[in-house]
């Protein structure tokens, strides 16, 4: 999907409420990259800072309740919020403070990235935490996105790659509150991967080859993103999914083109802006959003 593919009728403002990775694969940085990347005017309030590069999350300092209450009345009372996406918090009085903003300041778009556990593997969301975020976010959001873990999480039960299991669980995350759910297939196991996206009482099936790269880092984080950036500008929470699995296929397909850390690098958000050689000069063309 090109940049130029976009609605440019206006540029939508679109928040990141998340955690900070200091490698830049994940978290406000990787949605602020993918708001840029998508048109969008990107901004962040910080729910956490994370010791994390593409290997582990050697520490989390979590920011105080009040200054993230602090952060997001701030930023509502003076900025037109388009639409929100909603990554890391990791505990329940976080939950409850991002809960209050959303109901009090009323965003068109709310987007549910559940982030439970980083790629690699350390805990992000505390486990007593869950039932808050079920109760208190899952129904303000648009659409919630969570992969096969991160569903399982939820549910208080393992969520398989299978069809069936995946649309039983997308039915049971409906019914906690969900408006819509997005169940991402990545961690699944075959050559091709399948999400499944429940809306309208309907279940939507969008499927892709498997990319062999260990260039994953943010996936989650990337696509839920784009989703938000996206919602403001699409007539439908399927169109702006389906344009956000194409940009994110693609981002994941160039990030061969970037050398970042020795584990799980980073998608290249700016696959379709930047040049594909060093050397080559920056145009007026991909200069334009």
């Amino acid at each position: 999907m090109s940049p130029t593919e976009i609605s440019s009728r206006s540029v939508p403002n679109v928040v990141s409420i998340a955690g900070v990775d200091p490698s830049g694969g994940a978290g406000v940085l990787a949605d602020i990259k993918t708001f840029s990347a998508l048109g969008a005017y990107g901004c962040g309030v910080i729910a956490a800072l994370t010791a994390q590069n593409t290997r582990a999350v050697t520490g989390i300092h979590e920011v105080p309740p009040g200054f993230l209450a602090l952060q997001l009345e701030t930023l509502f009372v003076d900025v037109r919020i388009d639409a929100v996406k909603v990554g890391m918090l990791a505990t329940s009085d976080l939950i409850s403070v991002v809960a209050d903003a959303l109901r009090r300041h009323r965003p068109p778009f709310v987007v549910l990235d559940p982030v439970m556990v980083a790629k690699s593997g350390d805990r992000l969301l505390r486990p007593d935490a869950v039932q808050a975020l079920i109760r208190e976010l899952l129904p303000l959001a648009n659409v919630v996105t969570p992969n096969l873990p991160e569903a399982g999480d939820l549910l208080g039960r393992e969520v398989t790659e299978a069809p069936d299991d995946m649309q039983a669980a997308a039915l049971d995350l409906h019914a906690l509150g969900a408006r819509a759910v997005l169940l991402k297939g990545g961690h699944g196991t075959g050559d091709r991967l399948t999400d499944l996206l429940y809306v309208d009482g309907r279940s939507v099936l969008i499927s892709a080859d498997r990319i062999p790269t260990a260039n994953t880092h943010g996936t989650g984080c990337t696509f839920s993103s784009a989703i938000a950036a996206l919602l403001p500008r699409r007539p439908t929470l399927e169109i702006a999914v389906r344009d956000a699995h194409a940009y994110v296929h693609a981002a994941i397909a160039a990030a061969s083109q970037l050398r970042v850390g020795e584990g799980h690098g980073p998608l290249h958000h700016f696959h379709a802006l930047w040049p594909t050689t060093p050397e080559a000069p920056l145009t007026e063309t991909r200069l334009q959003p």
